[in-house]
């Protein structure tokens, strides 16, 4: 163990905007950057899960974003959640 205050070991929470352009770019990024890789694992999963259901279940004749949409679906849902956990820690701070 160290003999530093609590304060100099605890890291300073992420810029939730950071966080926000991670979770865009990078599947699961913005959770891996707050601290919470297994649920920007699980999110990575269900992205390529629906991502496959949706392209397995249309037709060859439907565009790129309609035969992924299950994937993009949950991509889209993980923006605003990683979003939300990094401003939670960012206000605890």
């Amino acid at each position: 163990m160290t003999d530093a205050p609590l304060s100099e070991t605890a890291r300073k929470p992420i810029n939730p905007r950071l966080v926000l352009l991670l979770a865009v770019v990078v599947p699961g990024g913005g959770h891996v950057a707050v601290g919470q890789p297994l649920r920007g694992l699980i999110f990575v999963f269900f992205i390529v899960l629906f991502g496959l259901l949706t392209f397995a279940t249309t037709t060859p004749d439907q565009s790129f974003v309609a035969r992924h949409a299950g994937g993009l679906f949950i991509w889209a849902l993980s923006i605003p959640d990683s979003y939300r956990r990094a401003r939670m820690l960012a206000s605890r701070a």
